[in-house]
């Protein structure tokens, strides 16, 4: 997770549209299967969501996505496989497309999965304490992809990340090390997710469940060492 449906918005480039990572430049040693398969999970169930807006979407969205006033176990999974327009699924495959694989090649197939679905679990928890009497259902895979991407802080601070950078009408890309780059992603959401404690409406903040994802980011780096299998 996490986004707030009726929104739409794309959560993990919410800090920064303009620093897009590319790709990292760390080869994986086995396939990623579990990341590969998360994703076209994602894409499938993408293209079978009625449209949100429509009567339909509504039906859809209250059952499988997560109101945390009404707050139940199964939505805590089936909501991090629906997204709320294309640019949400985009932005959250492309981080996971980028961080997944290391992170599953250092954990493990089955660990990676149970530490996928734990971190956004966990997130979706967070936001839920949070704001506990919200009605606006929460989707997406970016609580989770947040766990993610703290494991790889964790594991790969060193690393480098091939980042778009537009600078006015011209673009450049920049090699940015991965502590420098998920740290500032983790402080924005952290800062922001502080600043809507003072909302009369915290989940309206721009479409996005900030403390989810602050939550998640936590949860993969704490856990991260139980689940890694490999030492780099």
């Amino acid at each position: 997770m996490q986004g707030y449906a009726q929104k739409g918005a794309c959560p993990l480039f919410a800090y920064n549209e303009r620093m897009i990572p590319i790709r990292d430049v760390i080869p994986t040693r086995t396939t990623p299967w579990v990341t590969w398969t998360i994703l076209v999970s994602n894409i499938l169930v993408y293209f079978i969501t009625p449209n949100l807006e429509t009567p339909a979407g509504e039906v859809f969205l209250s059952r499988y996505g997560l109101v945390p006033q009404y707050f139940n176990v199964e939505a805590l999974l089936t909501s991090m496989f629906v997204h709320g327009g294309l640019a949400h699924l985009f932005g959250n495959m492309l981080y996971l497309w980028i961080f997944g694989d290391n992170v599953e090649d250092r954990m493990g197939h089955v660990r990676f999965i149970v530490f996928y679905v734990m971190c956004g679990t966990l997130a979706a928890l967070v936001q839920t304490l949070i704001k506990p009497d919200s009605l606006i259902p929460m989707v997406g895979a970016s609580g989770a992809i947040s766990g993610v991407l703290g494991a790889y802080f964790v594991l790969f601070p060193r690393a480098r990340v091939l980042t778009l950078v537009p600078l006015f009408i011209f673009v450049t890309f920049v090699e940015i090390p991965a502590v420098i780059l998920l740290g500032l992603w983790f402080l924005y959401q952290l800062l922001i997710g502080v600043g809507t404690l003072a909302a009369a409406r915290a989940q309206d903040v721009g479409g996005v469940a900030f403390w989810a994802h602050a939550g998640g980011f936590v949860a993969g780096m704490v856990a991260v060492r139980a689940f890694s299998s490999r030492k780099g």
